[in-house]
């Protein structure tokens, strides 16, 4: 029997390198696929007369599967990357063999962080990025522990948020704001689940990743202490264990 590949997508406003810690770990056990969403890191923003869209995203990853032959994949994504596997399940639930779940949640966005997403995009289009994006979403991103005790954490985040292309910063907003509530879609997939959380995420804490778990039949929940929202950052040995310990026969094909 043979493991279902597992695609990790990231979250935002970061690209695939927040996987660094995490991928050559989990790829001496199992193949691990690890694309930038597009607009973000590497990945470009392909012109569409449509509004911004997860279900679009989720097109870019359903064309790679079919791109690389895959026709069932574990998928797992980081607080955005979690949003967007959840656009994956509905849109071709056929190619999804299991969950894992990371900082993340399956609610969609109060008025108030929808009305935050279209300031930061309407920012971004106005001013670029440079010089407030990255302190204005560290706070959030990282444990205070972190903030204070490993400076090299908040570099590379800050770099990687720095680092990515304006445009897909504001489309990705904007896609985000409008996403819909996946808690009934999570309730009757019927696969496999984990889910990951930091015990200090300020953005999905544990309530969110415990209401999550419990509409997912038989799902595992991990919490890290320690951690914040990026836990394939702040706790990189953490979250490969919780994979690795949760990744068993089950998910083969």
């Amino acid at each position: 029997m043979t493991e279902l590949p597992l695609v990790l997508l990231h979250a935002f406003p970061l690209d695939s390198r927040m996987w660094d810690a995490v991928r050559e770990p989990l790829a001496s056990h199992l193949r691990v696929i690890t694309p930038d969403q597009r607009g973000l890191g590497r990945s470009p923003l392909p012109e569409s007369p449509r509004e911004p869209s997860l279900e679009d995203a989720a097109r870019d990853v359903v064309a790679l599967l079919d791109k690389l032959g895959l026709d069932r994949v574990v998928l797992g994504g980081c607080s955005m990357g979690g949003y967007l596997a959840m656009a994956v399940l509905r849109l071709a639930p056929e190619r999804v063999g299991g969950l894992v779940l990371i900082d993340t949640k399956g609610s969609p966005d109060t008025p108030e962080a929808a009305q935050t997403r279209l300031d930061v995009a309407a920012r971004v289009e106005r001013e670029g990025i440079a010089g407030w994006l990255a302190e204005a979403n560290l706070p959030n991103l990282l444990a205070a522990s972190t903030r204070e005790q490993r400076p090299e954490i908040v570099e590379t985040v800050r770099e990687i948020i720095e680092s990515q292309p304006p445009g897909g910063v504001a489309w990705t907003a904007l896609a985000l704001r409008t996403r819909p509530d996946s808690l009934d879609l999570l309730r009757g997939c019927g696969v496999p689940a984990l889910v990951i959380v930091g015990e200090e995420d300020p953005i999905t804490p544990v309530a969110a990743a415990s209401e999550l778990a419990g509409v997912l039949d038989g799902a595992t929940l991990v919490v890290l202490p320690g951690a914040g929202h990026l836990t394939p950052l702040e706790d990189p040995a953490g979250v490969v264990e919780a994979i690795l310990s949760w990744y068993p026969a089950t998910h083969g094909e």
